[in-house]
């Protein structure tokens, strides 16, 4: 096996502790290509979960660091017909109403700070899940190479010893399958017949794949439902942006309305426009977030069947227990049809499409280049944002 560096739990440790979440998310990249390695050169060029997590992490990137987001956004506001009609008509409203008098009632229609504030708790979610997902699942293999990447013969006895600090029980909670994966795993490294051992990477890589993404679903919910804010919350940072002064007093007169039981026109017209620009920050949120792009220009839209073949070793699944797991978690086991998860935030359809991704692309060699440069590289391990596209 070829030495090359492996990451310790100090290193892993160290990386979770970073209180900037940009940064942070860049070292954590990087480890992941690195504990990726460690397992390329004990089994060969098969992916592992590693693998998937660096390019996956690296694209959580683009949403912690709100990458063009705000102005793909504004973009999308001022363009779709749906939002400016609506923007229109709150402007009209307001200006017959006589309730606003204000210049640019059409601009700040569409410049609610609420919206764009949506982008930093989108960001914020996106982080803590990023974070979440290394300090367990990270630390745990760089354990497991600390415990078991040297080993000549397999010893029953210390894969059982490291299971052994794992938690039983199914996640969130319980790491069960987390005990499943690294005894895969570790039987991986003494199987001789190729076939046989990308069936236990790929079974290992679905078991990790499943406690990764249900823990992580509070998190994922949370990021796409980031645009939720009320008619309230809308309104007042409309009539506050109109007049930072006197807003809370035209605020005001529209409460009384409303409790009188006669809602005005102008609320009719700003809650028919937040109901809109909500749909599409969703749209946008997701379409950033539901999208990978692996090296040499490969890009994986989450949200569409997958067009890539399974490769020779995984065409034919023969393990009972790859079967069983298969049957359980992918509704066409032998098929990439109704692969797409329409719906991000869908556990079962999120898992749907993770399993039918690892298995296409487990061969795909291109997933072993490095996530970075080596200039951008030595910016982030001086703790330091590379300028460029990441």
């Amino acid at each position: 096996m070829t030495a090359i560096p492996i990451p310790t739990l100090a290193e892993i440790d160290r990386i979770t502790i970073l209180d900037d979440p940009v940064i942070r998310n860049l070292q954590i990249t990087q480890c992941y290509h690195e504990l990726s390695a460690v397992l390329v050169s004990r089994v060969g060029q098969s992916a592992n979960w590693c693998t998937f997590a660096t390019w996956a992490s690296k694209q959580a990137g683009q949403t912690i660091r709100k990458e063009n987001l705000r102005r793909l956004l504004e973009s999308r506001l001022k363009q779709a017909q749906t939002t400016v009609q609506d923007a229109q008509h709150v402007a009209l409203t307001a200006q017959a109403s006589g309730e606003v008098q204000a210049h640019e009632l059409f601009n700040q229609a569409l410049n609610v700070r609420n919206l764009y504030s949506a982008l930093d708790r989108a960001s914020d979610a996106v982080g803590r899940g990023n974070k979440k997902v290394f300090d367990e699942i990270g630390r745990e293999f760089a354990r497991f190479f600390a415990a078991c990447i040297h080993d000549e013969i397999l010893d029953p006895e210390k894969i059982e010893h490291f299971c052994s600090a794992l938690r039983p029980g199914d996640p969130p909670d319980g790491q069960q399958y987390l005990r499943q994966a690294f005894r895969h795993y570790y039987r991986s490294f003494f199987e001789t017949d190729a076939s046989n051992r990308a069936a236990l990477i790929f079974l290992a890589n679905i078991e990790i794949g499943f406690h990764e993404q249900t823990r992580l679903q509070p998190e994922i919910a949370e990021s796409l439902d980031a645009g939720m804010v009320s008619s309230t919350q809308f309104m007042q940072q409309f009539l506050t942006g109109l007049y930072p002064v006197t807003g809370w007093f035209v605020l005001a007169h529209l409460y009384l309305k409303k409790l009188l039981g006669r809602p005005t026109a102008l609320e009719v017209a700003l809650r028919v426009l937040l109901n809109d620009a909500q749909i599409l920050l969703r749209q946008t949120l997701t379409e950033v977030m539901m999208t990978i792009c692996f090296p040499n220009g490969v890009v994986v839209r989450l949200g569409d069947d997958l067009s890539a073949k399974f490769p020779d070793s995984l065409k034919t699944i023969t393990s009972p227990e790859l079967k069983d797991m298969l049957a359980r978690f992918d509704p066409t086991p032998d098929s990439l049809v109704d692969s797409g998860a329409l719906d991000w935030a869908n556990l079962t359809e999120r898992l749907h499409f993770i399993i039918d991704m690892f298995r296409c692309y487990q061969e795909d060699t291109n997933l072993f280049l490095p996530p970075f440069d080596p200039e951008q590289l030595e910016r982030i391990q001086a703790g330091e944002l590379p300028a460029g596209w990441l």
